[in-house]
């Protein structure tokens, strides 16, 4: 072949190329705005975001990506036509949400790298039943914030007064007392100490003989029924599980960063 006749097929592959390349551009966008494009990965990102949240996606969720991502150029490009990507409080948020993406991707690595496993799930599932016992009780209460009120209370309940009807008038807990201080069935480790260990040792119809402390006041408890607990299955409850320990790893994970940071400041109580 001809030196001439190559540089010429080569030209002719040149210039095929360069024609081409706006289009192979331009199939990488969903949109020009203005002469700028808006590439599709600000679509799939965007649909990838919403999905992580949780959030179920509608049929047409493509559409409302699109017309979001394309909607959000036209007021970006007109918010830097006004020049307000130069100002102060532009700059103080961008380095906020700078932080809370990589924050986020952090997270997301230390997930994907230290993934729950099966028998965590399994032996908190067993932990779990422990603590809720073989029995679920159904009782009332009356809570006071006095002894002596217990007491007076409980005499009156002994010389005939109806449990219900006292609990009525007397209980201080917003959440049963106009239920005649019914709480429903619940298992032992569902109530703090004092009051559990007094109400397993009563009998079916039974009232505590002496007002029961706790850190919320003094009770009067009363037992209606008992019967053994129903427990939901591993694979019922595994997803509650699972969110529950990737948390707790999330949050060691934090702290154990925050331990060794070395820095002067001072983190409040609840951090």
């Amino acid at each position: 072949m001809k030196a001439s006749t190559l540089a010429v097929r080569l030209s002719s592959v040149a210039v095929a190329l360069a024609l081409l390349g706006p289009a192979v551009a331009s199939a990488q966008n969903i949109a020009i705005v203005n002469g700028k494009g808006v590439p599709k990965s600000r679509v799939e990102t965007l649909i990838k975001q919403v999905g992580s949240r949780g959030q179920q996606l509608p049929p047409d969720v493509e559409q409302r990506a699109r017309d979001q991502v394309v909607m959000s150029e036209i007021l970006t490009q007109e918010a830097e036509r006004r020049g307000l990507a130069g100002g102060a409080d532009y700059k103080n948020e961008m380095d906020l949400a700078r932080q809370s993406i990589l924050v986020s991707a952090l997270f997301r690595d230390f997930e994907k790298k230290n993934p729950v496993t099966d028998a965590e799930v399994k032996a908190e599932y067993d932990k779990y039943r422990a603590q809720a016992g073989d029995k679920e009780y159904h009782v009332r209460h009356i809570l006071v914030e006095k002894e002596d009120d217990a007491k007076a209370l409980i005499a009156q309940i002994k010389g005939g007064a109806k449990f219900e009807d006292i609990a009525k008038k007397n209980s201080k807990d917003p959440g049963s007392a106009q239920n005649g201080g019914d709480l429903d069935w619940a298992s032992p480790g569902s109530y703090v100490p004092e009051f559990s260990q007094a109400m397993v040792k009563l009998t079916k119809g039974q009232m505590t003989d002496a007002p029961v402390q706790s850190q919320f006041g003094w009770h009067i408890i009363k037992l209606d029924d008992v019967r053994d607990a129903t427990f939901p299955s591993l694979e019922e409850v595994k997803p509650q599980i699972q969110q529950r320990l990737t948390q707790q790893k999330l949050a060691s994970f934090r702290d154990d960063l925050k331990n060794k940071a070395k820095t002067d400041y001072k983190f409040g109580a609840s951090n």
